[in-house]
């Protein structure tokens, strides 16, 4: 099957790529037409503007913002926008098609999509940083709708960025269309319990995987990389449930201990501490590659991408790995895992919470209803082992891992979308 698909430079790896084969693999398993798999290979908008902004010293600078559609065959698009001054067109592509799975993972009736700027926003004031999201906001002014394309908070970003966002795209429209955006501050629109979710997605598939592992919380121990809001959030709550937490860790530190970490005072120490942990008290500190490979039942690396490598796979002692970040997995330490008989929740299923609980905002904003933070709760944990379950049930049925279980349980709807709709 040809195609062409736009790629990273050859000296980098592509993230978009490693996207491409885990999408082959489960296209192979599940005898995916080769038409449908064609036109999932490739986004269906890719677009880039240039921002110039004026700095605070009087001085323009121009900066690049970019939106990838990956999909829209299961509804509108929806998917964050990053901050970063890695932003380049390969990753938003990459992210994008993970919204499309994700999406279709969580049964929710969205496609996928992906913003960014390339910038360092610590670098920035807060009069640039919204000078510079408003501008991106008009740049996107077409792409952006309530029924067309959803944007939300990504790495760099928040409610902040949002409310700016959207303010923008009210005034460039002339209506007040709080759904046009998710991940808002709750005084303008934002959902109760969006904070925690994605964390409490994670919590809510270690809790279905270790049922069926035949595995009892209460006597089982967890180590959480990455204490930002998905970390931090998984490990109040797998501690909420009777999981031991030996083992946290950020960009600044990373601490051990098998007798338990108290999570709260973590939580604490790291808000107290310009969101770091260094200089915890309540555990020994370890070397940061050390705190992969600790002696723990289930790992959730829930920080940056390409963690779990072929070089560290082969020593990793948890029996589950779930994956709060996207991408923690590199494409070619799967097998080892497989071969460990470790069991992977992968990130389109396990971080979904995120993006369902985004979906339930959309839902209040349109209706002008909202709901308690207990009934979005009930609703996201219902879809969420829902999810699991399909996944689960797909793994088993082709013999193969949980992560390609996801990917045929995304496809498996996105082939329904592409053929009732027809692809042109």
């Amino acid at each position: 099957m040809s195609t062409q698909t736009a790629t990273a430079p050859a000296h980098e790896q592509s993230m978009f790529e490693a996207v491409l084969a885990r999408l082959d693999e489960a296209a192979k398993l599940m005898n995916l037409s080769d038409e449908v798999a064609l036109v999932l290979r490739n986004p269906s908008k890719q677009v880039k503007v240039s921002l110039p902004v004026m700095m605070d010293s009087g001085k323009i600078q121009v900066f690049e913002g970019y939106r990838t559609v990956h999909s829209t065959h299961l509804g509108p698009s929806k998917g964050g926008i990053r901050y970063a001054m890695d932003v380049n067109a390969d990753e938003v592509m990459a992210l994008a098609a993970w919204m499309s799975f994700k999406c279709a993972v969580a049964n929710l009736p969205y496609g996928g999509a992906k913003g960014g700027i390339k910038l360092d926003p610590r670098a920035h004031s807060v009069g640039e940083l919204e000078r510079i999201t408003r501008a991106y906001a008009v740049g996107m002014k077409d792409v952006f709708g309530v029924n067309k394309d959803i944007p939300a908070p990504d790495m760099g970003t928040s409610g902040r960025e949002m409310a700016w966002i959207l303010d923008e795209f009210n005034k460039n429209t002339g209506e007040d269309s709080p759904g046009v955006i998710t991940g808002k501050p709750v005084a303008i629109g934002g959902s109760l319990g969006r904070d925690a979710a994605t964390g409490r997605g994670v919590m809510v598939n270690t809790m279905a995987a270790l049922r069926k592992m035949g595995l009892d919380p209460k006597n089982c121990t967890a180590v959480v990389q990455g204490f930002g809001n998905v970390g931090s959030h998984a490990a109040r709550l797998l501690a909420e449930q009777g999981v031991k937490i030996v083992g946290i860790g950020d960009q600044s530190a990373s601490y051990y201990n098998e007798k338990g970490i108290d999570v709260a005072s973590a939580i604490d120490h790291s808000s107290k501490n310009n969101r770091m942990l260094k200089g915890f008290t309540g555990a020994t500190e370890i070397k940061t590659h050390e705190l992969l490979i600790s002696k723990c039942d289930v790992l959730v690396p829930a920080a940056l991408q390409n963690v779990i490598t072929v070089e560290n796979a082969s020593k990793i002692q948890a029996k589950l790995i779930v994956e709060g970040a996207n991408g923690p997995t590199t494409p070619e330490a799967d097998p080892i895992l497989k071969e460990k008989n470790i069991i992977c929740v992968p990130d389109i299923l396990a971080n979904a919470g995120g993006v369902t609980v985004s979906y339930f905002e959309w839902v209040q904003n349109k209706a002008g209803y909202y709901w308690t933070e207990e009934e979005v709760n009930t609703r996201h944990d219902q879809k969420m082992l829902i999810a699991f379950e399909e996944v689960w049930h797909n793994a088993s049925k082709y013999k193969t891992s949980m992560r390609i279980g996801a990917y045929i349980t995304a496809l498996q709807k996105l082939e329904q979308g592409v053929k009732l709709k027809g692809a042109y």
